[in-house]
């Protein structure tokens, strides 16, 4: 009886061993249970807040990428609008240089001919002048062929005539040296550009209108003239 009892003790004892293992076993697992179950609104939340955030960092992409394609297009569009004002600026640039171009070429034109009408002016005034005193001059010189004009063969070998005559020629060689010549008249056609025709006759032995006498001789200063030829036509 001893050792049944005995035997019967250690299996009660296993038993309840078993039974509080299960127990403890079952506690645990609760205990697992309500942690999940504690921590399980954290995970949601934390779960959540991945999610927000990825969406949030889509979203920020997807704001990020049409930020970066308007900026791209801003600065597109900004490129352009100063290209286009650089290329006004220099159109506007290139006329005004025309402009300046075309006034210096009108200038320079008007000055061009300016001086070339002041020089013709200036020796316009010149040839005015210069005729001006050969006119004053000439009859000087028609004294002094009407003075020679008189002297006989004895009278020309006097000292004094030989000096009237020297006067003569040195005057009409300085008048020459000017560009003064005399117009030739007798024997040649009568021209009313260098002839002045005083009286008219008739002879024979010349042509039609031709200068048979010259009363007065006439000059010219360069490819002008200064007096005409007072002459006789005959014919």
């Amino acid at each position: 009886m001893d050792e049944m009892d005995h035997a019967i003790k250690i299996m009660k004892a296993a038993m309840e061993k078993e039974r509080a293992m299960k127990e403890n076993s079952k506690e645990s697992m609760d205990g697992k249970i309500d942690l999940n179950e504690e921590l399980a609104p954290e995970n949601d939340e934390i779960m959540d807040e991945a999610t927000a955030s990825e969406e949030m960092e889509d979203v920020s992409g997807e704001e990020g990428m049409e930020e970066k394609a308007t900026g791209e297009k801003d600065s597109k569009s900004g490129k352009s609008i100063f290209k286009s004002s650089k290329n006004k600026e220099l159109a506007a640039k290139d006329q005004k240089i025309e402009e300046l171009t075309d006034r210096l070429m009108r200038t320079m034109a008007e000055f061009d001919n300016f001086r070339k009408r002041s020089e013709k002016e200036k020796a316009q005034m010149y040839d005015i002048g210069a005729k001006s005193i050969i006119e004053k001059v000439l009859p000087v010189v028609d004294n002094f062929e009407r003075g020679l004009g008189t002297l006989t063969d004895s009278d020309k070998e006097n000292a004094f005539a030989q000096g009237i005559e020297k006067v003569y020629k040195q005057l009409t060689t300085s008048l020459e040296e000017a560009g003064v010549k005399p117009i030739e008249a007798v024997g040649n056609e009568f021209d009313p550009n260098l002839h002045n025709a005083v009286m008219h006759g008739e002879d024979d032995n010349l042509g039609a209108n031709i200068v048979s006498d010259e009363f007065q001789k006439g000059y010219m200063y360069r490819d002008s003239v200064v007096r005409h030829s007072m002459v006789k036509v005959v014919n």
